[in-house]
């Protein structure tokens, strides 16, 4: 994580607030004491914020957007050059109301001043008049004056860290509006409680301005090296992963090589491995024709059945009692 030293902040004049009248109450936690009518802060707890901070912004900068926001006379070159070394928004001339809110219409100014520089670059001939030249050319210098800071932002920022976020309400405002998180350097004179991420601190010292906004792109920076040193893991895991599997394998489906529970299926073993043998129906026992009974006393013996023998004119009658009569 980025480092700041107590030594580091005392150098910079970062303990210095206001005079003792232009105060905010909400600001009595971070306050040391006063010394000749101003107040001096606690850097103690500076150093504790600060770091809390520095670690937000590291987490935020991995793939998200921060824009950096200071408009005050000693706070616009530091935040241009710091923004612009960590190729991040910046807002360091004018906020324009509904930056953030009505973010669609900024938008379209943005696209309009892309094109304005695009074209006079490379005019065509015969297109525009002198006159209209000149037209759109003050065109382009009015919009690049509010809008080149925030001309490759392509959506809305994921934080805003702001100087001075009593002058810049408006931002902090369309921000909380939005629930995009704000770190800010806050003074003694500010409010603290439409802050995510309070700084206490001077804001309007130029050096401690150029310390807050160098080490908050410090944090971005290793934030980002970071997120992208994760990201090129998970791609050689990916592209290992590719080449050594030798093929798509089906989630559910087994590798190839191995049995599928198809055709080539075998019966797991039973008890010893043995297959066991089918087992047979018992046979049923083979049925002996009844033997004839004597029918008891009384009873009338059946009729005699004639059967005739094709051929001749013999005619054989069994009579019971198993006796052949031939006529």
């Amino acid at each position: 994580m980025t480092a700041v030293t107590m030594k580091e902040l005392l150098e910079a004049g970062v303990h210095f607030g206001h005079q003792t009248k232009r105060w905010n109450p909400k600001m009595r936690e971070y306050i040391f004491g006063q010394r000749n009518g101003i107040y001096i802060i606690n850097l103690q707890k500076t150093l504790i914020k600060f770091r809390e901070a520095l670690e937000f912004v590291g987490e935020s900068a991995q793939g998200g957007t921060i824009l950096f926001v200071g408009t005050k006379r000693q706070a616009q070159e530091p935040i241009a050059e710091e923004a612009t070394r960590v190729g991040m928004p910046f807002v360091n001339v004018r906020w324009l109301g509904g930056t953030l809110t009505n973010y669609r219409t900024i938008k379209k100014r943005i696209e309009r001043l892309r094109w304005l520089e695009n074209f006079l670059e490379n005019p065509v001939e015969g297109r525009y008049t002198k006159k209209e030249l000149l037209q759109l050319e003050k065109e382009r210098v009015k919009l690049a004056k509010v809008l080149s800071g925030i001309k490759t932002l392509d959506r809305l920022p994921d934080a805003l860290f702001i100087i001075d976020p009593k002058k810049e309400h408006i931002a902090v405002q369309e921000a909380r509006k939005l629930d995009i998180p704000v770190v800010a350097v806050v003074d003694t004179n500010c409010d603290p409680e439409d802050i995510d991420y309070p700084i206490p601190g001077n804001d309007d010292a130029i050096r401690a301005i150029k310390l807050f906004a160098s080490r908050i792109a410090d944090a971005i920076v290793e934030g980002r090296s970071i997120y992208e040193k994760q990201a090129g893991e998970q791609e050689s895991e990916g592209a290992m992963a590719a080449a050594g599997g030798g093929g798509v394998v089906v989630a559910g489906m087994p590798a190839l090589g191995e049995d599928s529970p198809g055709r080539h299926a075998r019966r797991a073993p039973v008890g010893d491995g043995r297959r066991a043998a089918p087992r047979r129906k018992p046979a049923a026992p083979r049925s002996e024709p009844p033997a004839a009974e004597a029918g008891p006393k009384g009873d009338t013996e059946p009729e005699s059945e004639a059967v005739k023998v094709e051929g001749t004119a013999e005619r054989t009658t069994v009579i019971p009692g198993g006796r052949v009569v031939t006529d």
